[in-house]
């Protein structure tokens, strides 16, 4: 994008198999409103060979993030080992491309797009996440983060914010990065003088508390629901609400892309 703003989510073979969460992803942004262009900017984190082979069958940007004595083919059972280190690697991962120079929207492959959530996303904030329990003010460090979607701007600060997040979890160990996060975010948000704000759950809405208003909504999240099956399940379900929504309106005249000041 013209601000150096990427989108980027992390794949496997699980997610990516076909009829598996990446199709009912990508679907979305061919259906949702005028976001289909955003796809260009998507960067694939594919953590094994399949995942990334399926990437390149579609896709120009794929980047195949190998760890070491890891395999992350399969859907990885919540809080185990290798759900774990996929989750810290996924954070590393986060502050190598701020330091690179970049912004970016990191989204879980679990969650479907339908509008833009760029235009809500304050360019004040150093890093804004969506939450699993909002509670009404975006700048309430007390709303809980979830690190299933994020925007995080390259900037002195904010690098400095992830290293030693990525450091902290040697605190919290046996912990993944959001718990963390919500752990160090007083801290170091004062620390490094960064500016956290969060997302109002109507725009970035999730399963664990569904509001599913569609005259606003832009993402949908499939959080506090355990397995692949189950996850792909309620995506589709989703998409089907989202279909009959959009069979009752006017056709709409496209936006362009931007963030909300």
């Amino acid at each position: 994008m013209d601000d150096n703003t990427v989108i980027m989510t992390v794949i496997n073979e699980a997610w990516s198999a076909p009829g598996s969460l990446l199709d009912a992803f990508l679907e979305s942004f061919h259906i949702g409103e005028h976001i289909e262009r955003l796809l260009k900017h998507l960067i694939f984190v594919a953590m094994d060979r399949k995942a990334y082979d399926r990437c390149r069958s579609f896709h120009n940007l794929c980047f195949f993030l190998k760890v070491e004595g890891v395999n992350f083919t399969s859907d990885k059972v919540y809080m185990s080992k290798d759900y774990l280190k996929m989750m810290w690697s996924r954070n590393k991962l986060q502050g190598r491309i701020l330091e690179m120079g970049y912004n970016f929207l990191f989204t879980d492959v679990d969650i479907v797009w339908f509008r833009n959530p760029l235009r809500h996303i304050s360019v004040a904030a150093h890093i804004t996440f969506a939450s699993d329990d909002f509670y009404g003010n975006p700048d309430d460090l007390a709303n809980i983060a979830n690190g299933g979607f994020l925007y995080a701007k390259s900037t002195k600060n904010t690098i400095e914010f992830f290293k030693n997040w990525y450091s902290a979890r040697e605190r919290y160990p046996g912990e993944h990065d959001q718990y963390v996060f919500n752990k160090i975010k007083y801290e170091f948000s004062s620390r490094f003088r960064v500016t956290i704000r969060f997302l109002d759950a109507v725009y970035c809405d999730g399963l664990c508390h569904p509001r599913k208003d569609f005259d606003k909504i832009c993402t949908f999240h499939v959080t506090c629901r355990a397995g692949l099956a189950s996850k792909l399940h309620e995506l589709r379900n989703a998409i089907e609400e989202w279909k009959r929504y959009k069979g009752d309106q006017p056709h709409e005249t496209p936006n362009n892309i931007g963030h909300k000041a």
